[in-house]
């Protein structure tokens, strides 16, 4: 028998999430916006890729991602070079720099979680792993 209901459990997940994802961004200690750090990531997970394929995958318009794609070459963050299939687009791919960039961010959103949950009962990180399986789960979907 349910004593909470789907909505509240919902609000509840909802409200957590966002203010973790914040504090992890706040831990992180860069000046990339959240929808510049997530186009440098998708970029170097999935790229090379063409601003559109960039754009799609973000679930931005094109015009967005031209402008995303911009500031992360100002600042040395990404690469472009010619479209072999087609002449009249791009390819953007990390540089060095991104990587780099990329993963200092994760580690030190990683050492910040490590440190959250090292005090925790063998128990509860059980528990917080199978809830992060069902959370990759749903979001997959």
């Amino acid at each position: 028998m349910r004593t909470t209901s789907v909505p509240d459990v919902a609000g509840h997940l909802r409200l957590t999430i966002v203010r973790t994802a914040r504090r992890l961004r706040q831990e992180a200690g860069t000046d990339l916006s959240p929808s510049l750090t997530a186009a440098l990531s998708t970029v170097e997970r999935h790229g090379p890729l063409t601003p559109s394929e960039v754009a799609a995958r973000e679930r931005i318009q094109r015009p967005t991602a031209t402008r995303v794609l911009a500031r992360l070459e100002e600042q040395g963050l990404i690469a472009r070079t010619p479209d072999p299939q087609d002449r009249r687009s791009s390819l953007v791919t990390t540089t060095e720099a991104g990587s780099a960039l990329l993963a200092e961010l994760r580690t030190r959103k990683t050492a910040f979680l490590a440190a959250r949950l090292e005090g925790l009962p063998a128990e509860d990180l059980a528990t917080l792993e199978r809830a992060a399986d069902i959370l990759e789960g749903l979001i997959s979907r």
